[in-house]
């Protein structure tokens, strides 16, 4: 018996190398003939919400000539530092954050992850504009415009 578990620990001289399987250890806990259960998918909340009035903005440019998806991000600009970006994307960055909601996608620039995130998109038509505007909980500080803003940390 001690000449057997030699031979399993101790490789013979005319190989270069030994290969040893190893069972995981989470294999060993479970015991055989007992199934593993296999962890589901956790839903996590949106990066940012729509509402039902930006959603049907959001699907009229996506039915118009030339259907096109809208990336958000944030630039450097401003008084307050920092100011929304919009443009027109046929297919999200490779980094980016696809938020779908009611059939409709949106991608948000991950550069922008921690400026917008839990905050509200919506599209607001007035006498003289009509524009998405976003109703932003993370905003510390924003100019009297209201074009830029501060994103602040929790004291």
């Amino acid at each position: 018996m001690l000449t057997a578990l030699a031979r399993r620990l101790i490789p013979p001289a005319s190989h270069p190398f030994h290969v040893r399987t190893v069972a995981s250890a989470s294999s060993r806990l479970v015991p055989p003939g007992v199934q593993r259960t296999r962890p589901s998918p956790r839903t996590t909340k949106a990066v940012i919400a729509i509402t039902p009035h930006a959603i049907q903005r959001l699907r009229d440019l996506l039915q118009g000539p030339t259907p096109q998806n809208i990336r958000i991000g944030v630039r450097n600009k401003g008084c307050a530092g920092l100011s929304y970006h919009l443009e027109y994307v046929d297919k999200p960055g490779k980094f980016d954050e696809v938020v779908e909601q009611d059939g409709v996608r949106v991608f948000v620039d991950s550069r922008a992850l921690f400026s917008i995130i839990g905050s509200e998109m919506d599209w607001k038509e007035d006498a003289l504009s009509a524009k998405f505007v976003f109703n932003n909980p993370n905003i510390k500080d924003a100019c009297g415009c209201g074009e830029s803003f501060t994103v602040g940390t929790q004291p």
